[in-house]
């Protein structure tokens, strides 16, 4: 239907607030640290490179001139500003005069493989649009540069998956040279939008400094598999994980100490990691960075009460109607546009009725008591996705919980911006939970 009438005024403005998992939007007013946009999604989304910085996945300057130049609000501004700076930092990487400092040079690959990524952020809504495949290929490449030119390189790797029609991408890194040092191991997945090279900076560099092989991976509705295989994401995520358990458990068996195999999920991954830990036995533990009880609950309360209303009547046709005319009329902030963009996208759908309809099965209601593991449930103080729900996961897990709030300027979604907090606080509980990497 189209909009015409003044009824749906309000319904335009308050149709999603903000349905992103990965970008979750926050009062500007109530920031607790310096502002690097007046729009708080794009704030956190430039938060994002410059937290990742520490490891080497961009560099302050540029960011914060990438800041003054986009245009608040404005996707296209935000997508241009960095894919500029993207093969900007790339020429100096290629820039032959700084061969002989190869240290300088791979954090600089890394930088603009963080770069592409944050182009490529805001173009979901146009699935034909070329870039969203150029960009990734293009920090693909980059990212293998950086990962190439580790002290023990990186190296891409494709899982088949023995239940379901689709292959796991995934990285593997060791943290040793030796061929026979079984150490700790850390399997990391990330969630609605992030990529498994954006894990490497959050997770990887850290644990790698502590003496921790690590294992990136995607699954379907994932960046590369999503672009690659045509696939949105699926519920039952054990069909993801417990293929890379077996990849670590066999072809690493001589490098992986298994009493010392530990599941990561990050932000919706946070669901995810629960439903692989509840049908996985072979992990010694896990990490949610946050806890995700249910993402229907997290997402539609963001939208308003009359369009709850409509779409639980099965009015999918005007739900979809009323939502879609409003996006295409540049009528929704910038956290509600590129939560619809990059939840369809992502859950390849075009109808955002059936998009949550599929998110009801993302509940780990059904199955958290099947998990019999030490868990770490990460929260954060200034949540607005997931609030009050790392806590109903940390009281159902019960005695294998520890709830851990993070708070202050660590206190936004996922901790970004606050990596060195992040990184010390599950290391430390990993220590205490597990023991210490070579002991």
């Amino acid at each position: 239907m189209k909009l015409h009438s003044s009824t749906y005024t309000g319904l335009y403005l308050a149709t999603l607030l903000h349905s992103g998992v990965a970008s979750a939007a926050y009062s500007t007013a109530n920031s607790p640290m310096l502002l690097l946009s007046n729009d708080s999604t794009m704030n956190f989304d430039l938060l994002t490179p410059l937290g990742e910085s520490i490891t080497g996945g961009g560099d302050v300057g540029p960011i914060l001139g990438a800041a003054k130049d986009i245009q608040a609000g404005n996707m296209t501004s935000f997508s241009e500003v960095f894919y500029k700076l993207a093969n900007d930092t790339k020429a100096q990487a290629k820039n032959p005069e700084n061969a002989y400092d190869p240290l300088n040079v791979r954090d600089t690959w890394f930088s603009a493989a963080s770069y592409f990524r944050k182009a490529d952020g805001y173009l979901h809504g146009n699935w034909s649009n070329p870039l969203i495949n150029s960009l990734w290929a293009e920090q693909i490449e980059t990212f293998n540069k950086g990962i190439s030119a580790l002290p023990i390189p990186g190296k891409r790797i494709r899982i088949p998956a023995i239940k379901g029609n689709f292959t796991v991408e995934a990285i593997w890194y060791s943290a040793s040279e030796s061929k026979h040092d079984k150490l700790p191991t850390l399997i990391i997945g990330n969630g609605f939008d992030a990529a498994q090279e954006d894990s490497y900076h959050n997770f990887v560099a850290p644990a790698l400094a502590r003496g921790w092989n690590c294992i990136t991976y995607e699954g379907p509705g994932q960046p590369t598999v999503r672009r690659d295989q045509n696939l949105g994401f699926i519920p039952d995520w054990e069909k993801v994980a417990t293929p890379v358990v077996d990849y670590v458990l066999s072809e690493k068996k001589d490098v992986v100490d298994k009493n010392r195999l530990v599941l990561v999920g990050n932000s919706f991954g946070g669901y995810l990691a629960a439903r692989a830990a509840a049908f996985e036995p072979r992990l010694s533990a896990a990490v949610f960075i946050d806890g995700v009880w249910d993402n229907y609950a997290a997402y539609t309360k963001e939208l308003s009460s009359e369009m709850l209303d409509i779409y639980e009547a099965g009015n999918y046709t005007q739900f979809d109607d009323v939502i879609l005319s409003a996006r295409e009329a540049g009528k929704l902030p910038t956290g509600a546009a590129w939560g619809i963009d990059q939840g369809l996208w992502a859950f390849h759908t075009h109808s955002p009725s059936d998009f949550f309809t599929q998110i009801k099965q993302y509940n780990v209601e059904s199955f958290i008591d099947k998990i019999k593991m030490p868990v770490f449930v990460g929260d954060a103080e200034l949540e607005s996705s997931y609030v009050g729900q790392p806590k109903q996961v940390a009281d159902a897990l019960g005695h294998w919980a520890t709830l851990h709030v993070f708070k202050g300027v660590a206190g936004f979604h996922c901790q970004t911006g606050a990596g060195q907090e992040l990184s010390r606080t599950i290391h430390a509980w990993l220590n205490k939970t597990l023991g210490k990497a070579g002991h």
